[in-house]
């Protein structure tokens, strides 16, 4: 069983920075790909990133790229999102995520086995 828990969510105006970090325990954290994905209200949760186990590898969704950084770090047990340049539509809840079953990492929310609780991004404009 991994364990997740989002922190750093809250309230910012358009334009500002933010980071987000997702602390893991129970595990091996080195043995999980990492992803964040996010969900705003009345839609369908959303890739965000994806980073590999050894966070040499990332991807991310169109929406984010260029904005969004994730990174992780295997010795604290933490993977982080840090988000430039906020707009009014990247408020949503920001959930982590854990998986096993790809070779790195993936867009795809079935693929991963462990969520966080989330953590509430607003961006004001």
């Amino acid at each position: 069983q991994v364990r997740l828990v989002e922190s750093g969510g809250g309230l910012v105006q358009a334009g500002d920075s933010r980071r987000l970090s997702c602390a893991a325990s129970g595990r091996t954290f080195s043995d999980y790909y990492m992803g964040w994905f996010r969900q705003a209200p009345g839609k369908e949760r959303e890739f965000v990133a994806t980073i590999s186990r050894s966070g040499g590898t990332t991807d991310y969704a169109d929406s984010v790229k260029g904005r969004f950084t994730i990174s992780r770090d295997n010795a604290k047990n933490t993977v982080y999102l840090q988000m430039n340049s906020l707009k009014p539509e990247d408020t949503a809840v920001y959930y982590c995520a854990a998986g096993q079953t790809r070779g790195w990492g993936t867009v795809k929310p079935y693929e991963y086995e462990y969520w966080g609780q989330g953590t509430q991004v607003t961006v004001s404009s």
